[in-house]
């Protein structure tokens, strides 16, 4: 399998979509938001290259191995064997999903189908779908559990319309309103769970998502319950707090995870009502994140919480980045770029795929770290229906499609650099449609080259957009014999008359770059080049007996090293620095941080200086 795959990245071909088949029919919602998306993903993406392996790493061996029987087996004999095991069959429903929807994979489907089937039947008569006694209901995991439950069946609704997962989903979302509530005799949802409400009160997301899909306004009250209950005497203030301070730490018991998935549930109300208050809310808490709370590598937490500004230790010790946090981040950003088309937000999109989230799954094994530390060996594990991050990961990695390429405000516009085709429907400047497929070649993230040749249905005049990245240098790109220059963190437009086999060369300066370590590691940098930062991985330095005996110097001399990488080393890109190794100059091979680590060795971003 390596080898094929390494073929076809060489070739620039993709491989990660079913090429040639038609695409899936989309069950969609019934109400139409009151903010319609500024981006809307492509109509569909054949993606290659690093973000095309990668995807297929995580459905070959890790979502194709995942056990039915051991999700299942919580529903099947109450209570589970811990306490969220219940969360794991509707991460894998999202994951799987969304994987087949660009995929067209029959072995996926065919594992979706199973689980569905045999989940449904463990629904108990009042619609519950936890996996605790009756005796213990709604103590601690189980509203949380029923959230993604209702996620993933409508997600698995969505692309095939069986109608008994969604009417599955509804059940279980009835008894929750039912449960919970202001009436006589309702529970307080905000002490049914963990973290201070954040956890219980995240159902938030797929009540909205329920109510488009249904039209029944309880799940509407709901969800404006939620948003009341959140301000409640023993709730996370979230509403208040974030109004008042700006500061997530203030929010609840800071616990990243949790508030982030509130976040989301937050920006698909603001979608469905338009009650601006709740944008603005949630773009300061995005700024509060990104200034003070994430890691270079597009993470945050430390032991899973949001730390004091500046407090980014970044060892296992520090339990940093866990993976759920990760991809609950990408989620949040996907949903602000969808909103507002911003730049800004497919940049953090880019920062944390290219990183931390590629850097939580093994790509040998499909094995996921829980936490991702930048020092030190990466904590690979293998096992099912336990770990949150190990259903978490691959959802994050099942997203990649639709951050690539889509529309903003109707024109095409490329946001991250792969191999691939990609077809949207657009109009054009007179009004008519076009169909429009693009296609692209580049050994991106290695060169700072990608050649895109266009086939509209018909020739037109219509714009296309360019993601220029904030880390690029003299951003270009030439077409018909006219050069365009771009702007760092802006959209680069170019509108002409397009026909058939034009072509557009990008090109952009990749310089490396020097971080430094600021208050956690003071003494000491990371590099980065492009998107990509990178580690020093000790299997791959003979000589290195201790990663703490080497020494930044300059970066003179940035060579590149793939030929020097194990065979069994599964992406061919290395660089080396000259640096000193116990006082005498050594060349020091090094890896993206996502690749590191692969083989169990000992890693080192922040670098002594």
């Amino acid at each position: 399998m390596k080898k094929v795959l390494l073929l076809l990245f060489c070739a620039g071909l993709s491989y990660a979509y079913a090429a040639g088949q038609p695409r899936l029919k989309y069950y969609g919602p019934k109400i139409q938001n009151k903010i319609q998306d500024i981006y809307v993903p492509a109509d569909e993406q054949n993606v290659g290259g690093l973000l095309g392996y990668r995807m297929q790493v995580n459905l070959e061996k890790r979502l194709l191995q995942i056990d039915s029987g051991i999700l299942l087996s919580g529903f099947k004999k109450r209570p589970g064997s811990q306490t969220w095991i219940g969360e794991h069959v509707g991460k894998f429903l999202f994951s799987a999903s969304k994987t087949y929807a660009y995929s067209h994979d029959p072995r996926i489907k065919h594992l979706m189908d199973d689980m569905v089937r045999k989940y449904i039947a463990c629904q108990m008569p009042d619609g519950y779908l936890g996996t605790y006694l009756l005796k213990d209901r709604w103590t601690e995991w189980d509203v949380w559990a029923h959230k993604y439950a209702i996620i993933g069946l409508l997600n698995y609704y969505s692309i095939t319309g069986y109608k008994p997962a969604l009417e599955t989903a509804k059940r279980a979302a009835d008894l929750i309103c039912r449960t919970f509530g202001e009436k006589p005799g309702q529970r307080d949802l905000m002490v049914s769970g963990e973290h201070v409400g954040l956890a219980p009160g995240s159902i938030l997301e797929p009540m909205i998502d329920l109510y488009r899909y249904t039209g029944d306004a309880k799940y509407l009250a709901f969800s404006k319950y939620i948003l009341r209950a959140f301000e409640h005497p023993d709730g996370p203030k979230l509403i208040s707090q974030l109004q008042k301070y700006g500061d997530v730490t203030k929010v609840g018991d800071a616990k990243a995870y949790e508030m982030l998935s509130c976040f989301l549930g937050i920006l698909k109300y603001y979608k469905l009502t338009g009650e601006s208050k709740y944008l603005h809310l949630l773009q300061t808490a995005w700024t509060d994140i990104t200034s003070h709370r994430l890691y270079i590598t597009g993470t945050s937490s430390d032991h899973e919480i949001f730390r004091q500004t500046g407090d980014l230790g970044a060892e296992n010790d520090n339990e940093m980045g866990e993976g759920c946090v990760t991809v609950t981040w990408i989620q949040f950003n996907l949903q602000l770029l969808q909103i507002t088309g911003e730049p800004k937000y497919a940049e953090e999109l880019e920062r944390s795929v290219y990183n931390h989230l590629f850097a939580a799954e093994n790509p040998q094994t499909g094995c996921v770290s829980y936490y991702t530390a930048l020092d030190g060996p990466k904590p690979y594990r293998c096992d099912q229906g336990f770990s949150c991050c190990l259903s978490s990961v691959p959802r994050g990695i099942s997203l990649i499609p639709e951050m690539i390429a889509g529309k903003i405000n109707g024109s095409y516009t490329v946001l991250l650099y792969e191999n691939g085709v990609s077809t949207q429907n657009i109009k054009a400047k007179d009004g008519s449609a076009v169909l429009l497929k693009v296609s692209s070649t580049t050994t991106f993230p290695q060169e700072g080259k990608v050649t895109y040749t266009v086939d509209p249905s018909k020739t037109a005049t219509f714009a296309i957009n360019f993601r220029v990245p904030a880390w690029s240098a003299n951003f270009s790109a030439t077409v018909g014999g006219r050069r365009y220059s771009g702007k760092k963190g802006s959209l680069l437009t170019i509108e002409r008359k397009w026909s058939t086999g034009d072509q557009i060369s990008i090109t952009f300066g990749m310089p490396a770059q020097v971080i430094p370590g600021g208050l956690s590691y003071p003494n000491a940098v990371a590099i980065k080049r492009g998107p990509q930062v990178f580690a020093v991985d000790k299997g791959l330095n003979p000589g290195v007996d201790s990663l703490s005996h080497i020494k930044y110097v300059n970066l003179d001399i940035f060579t590149d090293e793939q030929k020097s990488l194990p065979e069994r080393w599964t992406w061919k890109e290395a660089y080396s620095l000259p640096m000193t190794v116990n006082g005498k100059s050594q060349k020091v091979i090094l890896v993206p941080f996502a690749e590191a680590g692969q083989s169990a060795s000992d890693i080192e971003v922040w670098i002594k200086h």
